[in-house]
């Protein structure tokens, strides 16, 4: 079936507001699991919906319909008659954003479809505050696969923008250390993002993505967070056991902190008083139970093995690159794997994003069929991920191929596989 749900502002656009989900008529199945069409469209269905949008003054659109990344074409016919009935609409097709699994790929498209004011808004602010200090050029910002998208791209997929910051941080451990396989902690205020880089790149989770307590399928990488950082309080219970986190002074550490002069006592005063790094006054910590220093510095090293361990697929020792401020709290070891904490670890956010290449990717269904072979097929889909590569503002001369992979789909017919490519090359600009 296809599906829509449409989104009405709650408050002016000038105002940051709310949005409404509406569920709107559903049209007749049209698609069955191979992509075979077992039904027209219904299309006088979707004008009376384009009629029920423009009496709501619904202002966004998602479409989802089974089987789409099959074969999307009941969606952008869906699309492509709304718009007729109502311009400037906002329409999302969930075959732009999620993969098989109908309920998460329609979460995601309805999730990018209730963030497109706001991302329209926030580029527009950017924009504006470009001009305003003199600067004209194209402007580019992260996605969550370590790679840049324009702007105009942010307009219409801000969800995947989605943890771009932790993907920052591990495209910057990469380019600092030289190393190319690794899992990356990046340490902050508050929370410890943990993650591993393959190729140079984030590893991208494979399974469903949890969001805000909503199941979604779209691309994501594979990074989790603990509640650790510089700022994390550290607690002594009535039974003698240390307790680190997940509450944390924040930002607020320069004055709250016992070596600012505070009164709480944080993962940043433990290591100071452990001697691993000198910070504010350490006078006011020498005189910390040395016993609570050892078992809060065990405790912290003991969170930080088991997130490693959660982010490692393989027994093979591979490095662990530690970056950003609260890196300081990381031991020289966790358990048989070294740490590299790189020279300026503590801006590896920063590095990474102003590293990062422009990418383009194909992920879909081919049949080998016609006389076509796997080769041909994948040539195909790397001249197509070449091709975006180079609209989104990438040079052709720099242009090179990160992911390459085939899945036979013994299911479909025509002797189907499921074929994914990514290539990257270095920014050449657009008319973002």
């Amino acid at each position: 079936a296809i599906e829509m749900a449409a989104f009405e502002h709650l408050a002016p656009p000038e105002r940051a507001g709310g949005v409404r989900r509406t569920e709107l008529p559903k049209s007749l199945q049209q698609i069955q699991f191979d992509g075979r069409e077992i039904a027209a469209l219904d299309l006088d269905e979707i004008d009376r919906i384009a009629s029920d949008i423009r009496v709501k003054g619904i202002e966004a659109v998602a479409i989802s319909s089974v089987f789409s990344p099959i074969n999307g074409a009941m969606e952008l016919a869906a699309r492509k008659r709304l718009l007729e009935s109502c311009p400037g609409l906002r329409v999302v097709v969930s075959s732009d954003i999620g993969r098989i699994g109908l309920l998460e790929r329609e979460s995601a498209a309805i999730m990018n479809a209730s963030l497109l004011e706001l991302s329209s808004r926030t580029v527009e602010a950017l924009r504006s505050t470009l001009q305003a200090a003199g600067l004209s050029c194209p402007f580019f910002i992260t996605q969550n696969d370590g790679t840049l998208m324009g702007a105009e791209a942010v307009r219409e997929f801000p969800v995947l923008t989605f943890a771009s910051g932790p993907t920052n941080s591990m495209r910057g451990a990469a380019f600092l250390t030289g190393e190319t396989d690794a899992i990356v902690v990046d340490i902050g205020g508050t929370t410890t993002d943990i993650g591993a880089i393959q190729r140079g790149f984030p590893r991208q989770a494979s399974t469903v993505v949890d969001i805000g307590g909503v199941r979604t399928n779209f691309r994501m990488p594979d990074v989790f967070s603990i509640g650790l950082g510089g700022g994390s309080l550290v607690r002594r219970g009535p039974d003698g056991s240390v307790s680190v986190g997940p509450q944390s002074v924040g930002y607020r550490i320069t004055k709250e902190a016992l070596v600012f002069g505070g009164a709480t006592m944080t993962t940043t005063d433990i290591a100071v008083a452990a001697g691993k790094v000198s910070i504010g006054e350490a006078a006011a910590v020498s005189s910390l139970d040395r016993d609570l220093v050892e078992s809060s510095i065990a405790e912290i090293k003991r969170m930080l093995e088991r997130g490693v361990e959660r982010s490692r697929i393989s027994p093979e020792p591979i490095p662990v690159i530690a970056v950003g401020g609260g890196s300081i709290l990381m031991p020289s070891r966790l358990g048989d794997l070294t740490v590299i904490r790189p020279e300026n670890f503590a801006v590896a956010n920063a590095v990474g994003a102003a590293i990062a290449q422009v990418s383009g990717e194909v992920d879909r269904i081919f049949s080998l069929a016609n006389g076509l072979t796997r080769e041909d097929c994948l040539r195909q889909a790397e001249e197509e991920a070449r091709e975006k590569a180079i609209r989104s503002g990438a040079l052709a001369s720099t242009i090179e191929t990160i992911e390459r992979e085939d899945v036979p789909l013994a299911y479909l017919p025509g002797n189907a596989t499921r074929i994914h490519v990514k290539v990257v090359g270095e920014m050449g600009g657009i008319d973002a």
